[in-house]
């Protein structure tokens, strides 16, 4: 039996036709107000697909919303950011109705062509976060981002002129700068879940470098450490960087060079059999690439202990 493709709304002009709402005033953004939406047949698609940009703030969804592989239950309001292409799925819960209040900003890529954000937005890393990676906004920080929300809407509303698309292309710059500025304050204030995945990402590592899993498999890839802890690689990179100062495959090679250490400190194994045991081909790539991380050779830093 054959999987049920999900459906690709292509347009903005066509999700508001499908949500029973009137034409865009726009047709490459719109401001959509959640509590307008009207059901429809999308609501029991499994899965839909967006051709273009979505960031949406969203209080008292049905059920819960997948994206990829994770889960999120929306009771509370939260913001997340969808780029063209990536999958989402509602699962409705319909004994519990509740009133869908919020927004979603609607964005065609073609709206950036030749703007500023054509390229930039690729520097947006929270577009690549899961759903359930969402950001959790203070009542302030979520009054910020409505009003300017407001002034997108209000500037496309207006009889368009040669100043209209730079004004809302800055505009969508200064509501993804927030976003990113609560985003790094999240990561730092939301201490006890993130430590949690810190203490998760030490034991993983851990397990993996005193098993046989390096000697078989080389070192573990992002992808590898990502998959194991439940979240996006890109969340875990930025999580990383404002918790340690250190991204993912830093942490990789900072724990391969202390197990390096304590075998080259500890134990009479040579060198090519400390190379092997941590996963390298060839003991001119383990010497390298360790010369590289502590400024010594592999032999000049066990000198140091006789």
């Amino acid at each position: 039996m054959s999987a049920i493709k999900p459906l690709r709304i292509k347009t903005i002009s066509e999700y508001h036709k499908l949500r029973g709402l009137p034409a865009p005033e726009h047709p490459l953004i719109s401001l959509v107000d959640y509590s307008k939406i009207k059901r429809s047949d999308i609501d029991d698609e499994p899965s839909l697909i967006f051709d273009f940009y979505l960031i949406s703030i969203k209080r008292g969804i049905e059920g819960k919303m997948y994206y990829g592989q994770q889960s999120y239950d929306f009771d509370q309001g939260v913001m997340f950011f969808m780029a063209p292409n990536q999958l989402l799925k509602i699962e409705n819960n319909r004994r519990a109705r509740k009133k869908l209040t919020g927004w979603m900003l609607l964005i065609h890529p073609d709206f950036f062509w030749r703007t500023s954000l054509a390229k930039s937005i690729r520097q947006y890393e929270f577009f690549d976060y899961s759903v359930n990676e969402a950001l959790f906004l203070s009542e302030k920080e979520e009054k910020t981002m409505d009003e300017i929300a407001q002034k997108i809407k209000h500037e496309y509303q207006l009889n368009i002129d040669k100043f209209s698309e730079q004004i809302i292309i800055s505009q969508i710059e200064v509501l993804l700068n927030y976003a990113g500025r609560f985003y790094h304050r999240q990561f730092i204030t939301r201490k006890k879940s993130n430590h949690n995945i810190l203490e998760r990402l030490e034991k993983l590592l851990t397990e993996y470098f005193d098993n046989e899993d390096l000697i078989r498999e080389g070192l573990p890839t992002v992808q590898f450490i990502s998959d194991n802890l439940n979240v996006s690689p890109v969340y875990l990179r930025s999580l990383l960087k404002a918790l340690t100062g250190q991204n993912t495959q830093q942490h990789i090679h900072e724990k391969l060079i202390n197990k390096a250490k304590e075998k080259l400190s500890t134990t009479d194994l040579s060198i090519s059999e400390i190379a092997y045991q941590l996963g390298f081909e060839h003991p001119q790539s383990f010497s390298k690439f360790f010369k590289t991380k502590t400024n010594q050779s592999p032999v000049e830093f066990r000198q140091s202990f006789n």
